[in-house]
Formats: C-alpha cells, sequence, structure tokens
C-alpha cells in the first residue's frame, strides 16, 4: 500500500476540550481486551446502557460489528490482526476528538498491538480493562459457535485454540467473568470512571 506524500494536516477551529465542555464530560477510550466468550461485548453494553441512562454521550465499537463495514477486507492472520486494531486505534482517536467516552470491544491478542494503541493517545485518554475468564469457561459458552468450528478445525488462527493471546501487563482494570456477573462488572467500570475523574459521581 503506497501512502502519498503530499499531505497536510487541516486544524479545526474546534478543540477537544470545547467539545467535552459542551457535552459536559469527559471523553476517553475504554478498551476491552479478553478472550472470544469472555464478556467483552456483553458488558461493554450493559456500560453503555448505564453511561446513557447518566447522559453521557458514548459510542460503543465492537469487533464483529467492524468487520462488516470499514475492515471487511480483513482476514484473521496476525498481520491482518495487527491492521484491523491500528485501523480501529485511529477511530478511537478521532471519537475521543469528538468527545465522546468511547467503548472498544476487541480481542485484541497482543500486546504490542494494544501499546501501539495506547501509544497514539494522551495519558489517561487509554483505560484497558482485562475481561479475564478460563479458557474452559469462554467454550463452555462459546455463544457464537466458534471453539467447536475451530476444534474442528474449520476455522483457522482462533485466537487460545491455533493463536495465542497475550493478557494484559498492567490494565487499569480487571473484571473477571469466571466470579463476576455481567451487572457487577459494568458497575466496577462505573466507579473507577468516577473515582477517577471521568464520570461525576452521583449524589
Amino acid at each position: 500500500m503506497t501512502q502519498s506524500t503530499h499531505l497536510t494536516w487541516h486544524d479545526s477551529e474546534v478543540t477537544r476540550t470545547e467539545r467535552e465542555d459542551l457535552k459536559q464530560q469527559k471523553s476517553a477510550v475504554l478498551w476491552f481486551t479478553g478472550l472470544s466468550g469472555s464478556g467483552k461485548s456483553t458488558i461493554s453494553v450493559e456500560l453503555e446502557k448505564l453511561l446513557f441512562q447518566r447522559g453521557v454521550h458514548t459510542y460503543r465499537l465492537d469487533g464483529d460489528n467492524v468487520r462488516h463495514g470499514l475492515n471487511q477486507n480483513l482476514g484473521f492472520s496476525n498481520e491482518d490482526r495487527e491492521e484491523n486494531i491500528r485501523r480501529i486505534g485511529e477511530v478511537s482517536k478521532l471519537m475521543l476528538d469528538a468527545g465522546l467516552l468511547t467503548l472498544a470491544a476487541f480481542i485484541s491478542p497482543f500486546q504490542e498491538d494494544r501499546d501501539q494503541v495506547r501509544s497514539l493517545l494522551h495519558k489517561g485518554d487509554f483505560i484497558e480493562i482485562y475481561v479475564a475468564a478460563d479458557l474452559s469457561t469462554c467454550e463452555a459458552r462459546d455463544p457464537k459457535g466458534l471453539y467447536q468450528k475451530a476444534r474442528a478445525n474449520e476455522i483457522q488462527n482462533f485466537t487460545g485454540i491455533d493463536s495465542p493471546y497475550e493478557a494484559p501487563e498492567s490494565p487499569e482494570i480487571t473484571v473477571n467473568t469466571d466470579e463476576t456477573t455481567v451487572a457487577e462488572a459494568a458497575k466496577k467500570i462505573i466507579h473507577y470512571l468516577e473515582v477517577h475523574g471521568y464520570l461525576s459521581k452521583e449524589a
């Protein structure tokens, strides 16, 4: 892929801070990572609902949803996974600048790729949420039937089976869905956001 060198960044006269002030909130990227079936999407949906009820402007990016459009030309090789996360990192950065609290739920199996997204943003803008669950638990859930297909060699390069998953080294938040309900996990994240000044505490 050839990148044009005839590019100039065109600044806006409206800043991120002004957009945040208009929405009366602080923007950030909440990055959910974990094995397929760990509960990333389910928790992000519940969290977005709770945030919406509090009047918070959000947008949720989900792995399968994005591959229906923006990333439909990507497969699941290591190179395509890296490009998938790179693109989502750039989209998340734009949404951050728009003043949104952005929820990104992606397996994102490689630490280097997640660190790359973090490096795109300022300190405090990237909140890594490790949705932890044992492989056996995820296989037992298997909500999309993907583990069964991977075990039958119908799917190649499936994370946790024939492709590795690198757990976060120092995530801001860890929720273990072997032990925690979806509602409890969402409330834990809300609490973090309140304590660290992303959300005002409810009276």
